[in-house]
């Protein structure tokens, strides 16, 4: 009998992946290795490598309980080649193994690696998530625009889940408009969560402190779950105590509190850790008790089987080359207070930073503070798109790529969007305190203090009006524009320009 590899990634942590299915048990080898090719690709956040590497070394051990032969590479093992084709090929001559079972990557990248292997590898599909991309491709078929919300219809079908019959529980496929209150007095957000480090973790800690010590990101108060046990009480946690204020207030942004009523699951679904469906499931049961609202719970689970699936469905539709747009043309490089938080923009300052400290930060935090400005302010999306991949414990390039190139920076060219998601200061005010505490003023439209957001917002329409202008849902935003005085319009491009000239010299803005 031919002895095989089973190849299992950081991000397939599953009990059931599809390459574990296929091979066995008496013959067959698992191979799992942290590898400098993982973590340097780009200079991943050390959370997340501690995340990561935490969680394989301890499902290692759930393989290995569970019957398997499993080898480990870790990264300072003095004989480990730093990639993942490298140590398939140690580990085929140390066994004599002559091919490789491996459930497909979700980056091209490495799938590329894989199919460059010069042992045989035999790649199954993930089918941990609820569309395949034979699926995806046949609901895009003949479509003019691939708009969401009619993809999660067909989910919500699919599974049953918050359906009465063939109609949607409450009489609506979605309650997004009750799902977008400010911050109000007296909130009290429990967070996510926390786990106290164990060994295993400790060892992880240590290792990556002396390793990418250096990189962007703290690494002090380490308290991600690492195991399924884990993330299934962070689950409990997150219906029992934030999945009914979730719905109304999960657009609120408020300085200091970095979570609000988000779950926080995304990092171990992502890694296999917790599966969409025993997530879906639970907020389900809760509105089903009576213990959360339908806004709320149809919110969460658009997000995993509307949002998460359509998704990967455009990153493996669009191809290879989908990271690489700019339908925009922008090409202004990252400011440097993306990485350190050095900024007079409260807004900017209050996101990074969190980001910085937790290796999170909320959907819209993400699309409207540091995406928002980045379109705004036309910035590369590529160089924009990369900070993204490193500084988030939950990003991987299939996630990734479209809701930044797509949905964030409309570099796609509207494939994701219908439209740029772009505002000025007022949105940020309404739905945060954040303008309460910086040094430029939101009401403030031109002038000395005035808010950089108010001013890129109107200098981004008009570089970008013949692009847009015959946009249905951005007709009104130039009908505004052209109704101002031409003074103004005037004052609005000169001071913008300035703005964003100071932002290209490296000056504090």
């Amino acid at each position: 009998m031919v002895k095989r590899l089973i190849l299992v990634l950081g991000d397939q942590l599953s009990d059931d992946l599809s390459a574990l299915r296929e091979g066995d048990k008496e013959t067959d080898i698992v191979v799992m290795a942290e590898v400098r090719s993982e973590t340097d690709y780009v200079a991943h956040h050390p959370k997340k490598i501690a995340f990561l590497f935490a969680a394989m070394r301890k499902h290692a051990e759930r393989l290995r309980a569970d019957g398997w032969d499993v080898r480990y590479s870790r990264l300072d093992d003095t004989e480990n080649t730093q990639s993942i084709p490298g140590e398939l090929i140690r580990y085929a001559d140390e066994t004599g193994a002559e091919e490789v079972l491996a459930t497909e990557p979700g980056e091209f990248r490495l799938i590329d690696a894989l199919e460059e292997c010069p042992i045989p590898v035999h790649l199954f599909p993930d089918d941990r998530f609820l569309c395949s991309h034979a699926e995806f491709e046949a609901w895009a078929e003949g479509r003019k625009e691939l708009r969401m919300e009619w993809f999660y219809r067909e989910m919500r079908r699919k599974t049953g889940l918050l359906m009465e019959g063939d109609k949607p529980a409450g009489g609506k496929w979605n309650y997004d408009a009750e799902n977008r209150k400010p911050p109000k007095e007296g909130l009290d957000p429990s967070g996510p969560m926390k786990f106290t480090p164990d060994k295993t973790v400790q060892e992880v800690l240590d290792l990556v402190a002396a390793q990418f010590g250096n990189r962007y990101g703290s690494l002090d108060d380490f308290w991600f779950a690492t195991e399924p046990g884990q993330a299934r009480r962070a689950l409990a946690h997150f219906i029992r105590r934030s999945l009914p204020t979730f719905g109304d207030f999960q657009d609120a942004m408020v300085t200091g509190e970095p979570y609000m009523f988000h779950a926080l699951l995304s990092p171990y679904i992502n890694a296999g850790l917790l599966g969409w469906r025993e997530v879906c499931e639970a907020a389900v049961q809760a509105y089903e008790d009576g213990d959360a609202p339908l806004n709320a719970v149809e919110g969460f689970v658009r997000q995993i089987i509307g949002w998460r699936e359509y998704i990967r469905g455009i990153y493996f539709l669009e191809g290879p080359d989908y990271p690489q747009r700019n339908g925009l043309g922008h090409d202004r490089d990252l400011p440097e207070f993306y990485w350190t938080g050095d900024t007079d923009m409260h807004c900017l300052k209050e996101c990074v930073t969190a980001t910085m400290d937790n290796a999170y930060a909320h959907h819209i935090q993400r699309l409207m503070v540091t995406g928002n400005f980045a379109l705004l302010a036309g910035l590369d999306p590529q160089q924009v798109s990369e900070w993204y991949l490193i500084v988030y414990a939950d990003a991987y390039e299939w996630v990734e790529a479209p809701n930044v190139v797509g949905m964030s920076q409309f570099a796609d060219g509207g494939v994701v969007a219908s439209k740029p998601y772009v505002s000025g200061g007022n949105y940020i005010n309404r739905m945060s305190d954040y303008c309460k505490h910086c040094s430029y003023s939101v009401s403030t439209k031109t002038g000395e203090g005035a808010c950089p957001f108010n001013l890129l917002y109107w200098h981004f329409l008009n570089r970008h009006r013949e692009r847009f202008e015959n946009n249905p849902r951005m007709a009104q935003m130039y009908r505004s524009w052209d109704r101002m005085d031409e003074g103004r319009r005037e004052t609005v491009i000169t001071e913008g320009d300035a703005f964003l000239q100071r932002l290209s010299a490296g000056n504090r803005v």
